[in-house]
């Protein structure tokens, strides 16, 4: 087991109340039954990806949304974002976990505006890699808690150091709060998300003002 596994296999160990690990819990509505082993393996397909890149961009957010990354067991990325990150990433592809309709997440749907005018790799991630909910409702957000972002941020605190990252982006206040702690070059967006969408893609647009052409992959070319 490489590096990489070891650290996809610990997130898959990762326990606490009121909260869906995607790559070891299974959703009894909407899963596959092989959806954690899915969910594993996009994880682990994306990083192998990124750790041979010579350069890596983090956007990184607040923790898995219940429309998001609960389901697709990737940060920042819904099931209609999947064949767009496989083809910037260059995988063959990232398999959905669910039954039924595929479903959109309007957070996600924001990311992957800017993905293509990337001049790096970019990975997704959140301060807490897991799906936070409240105890009434599996399939609702809340905000994590300050000892589950302790435990989320360690995580992110290796992969800096599994991948060569060149800039990490910090979407909305929450993530900003934590990514600040590993450089204090973290470059700080809006989150698209409650009236924040046009600031978002205009702050990303002057970060990534590559047009046409997506930009690290005509590079390669």
């Amino acid at each position: 087991m490489n590096a990489i596994e070891r650290f996809v296999e610990r997130v898959s160990n990762v326990r606490f109340e009121n909260c869906f690990n995607p790559y070891a819990d299974t959703c009894p509505v909407h899963d596959q039954q092989s959806a954690p082993d899915i969910r594993r393996s996009n994880l682990t397909q994306i990083l192998l990806a990124l750790a041979s890149a010579p350069s890596v961009d983090i956007w990184v957010g607040r923790d898995l949304g219940y429309k998001g990354g609960r389901r697709t067991g990737v940060a920042l990325t819904d099931e209609y974002c999947l064949d767009t990150y496989a083809s910037h990433l260059k995988l063959k592809s990232l398999r959905r976990a669910t039954h039924g309709p595929a479903v959109r997440e309007r957070t996600a749907s924001n990311i992957f505006r800017l993905l293509d005018r990337a001049d790096v790799p970019v990975t997704t991630w959140n301060v807490f890699p897991l799906h936070p909910h409240s105890g009434e409702d599996p399939l609702s957000n809340r905000h994590h808690t300050r000892e589950e972002a302790e435990v989320g941020f360690a995580f992110l605190q290796e992969l800096c150091v599994l991948l060569e990252v060149r800039r990490i982006v910090a979407i909305g206040d929450d993530a900003a709060k934590w990514t600040r702690k590993i450089s204090s070059e973290t470059i700080h967006v809006r989150h698209p998300s409650f009236g924040g969408q046009a600031e978002f893609l205009e702050q990303m647009r002057l970060l990534y003002p590559i047009g046409g052409l997506k930009g690290w992959q005509a590079q390669r070319r």
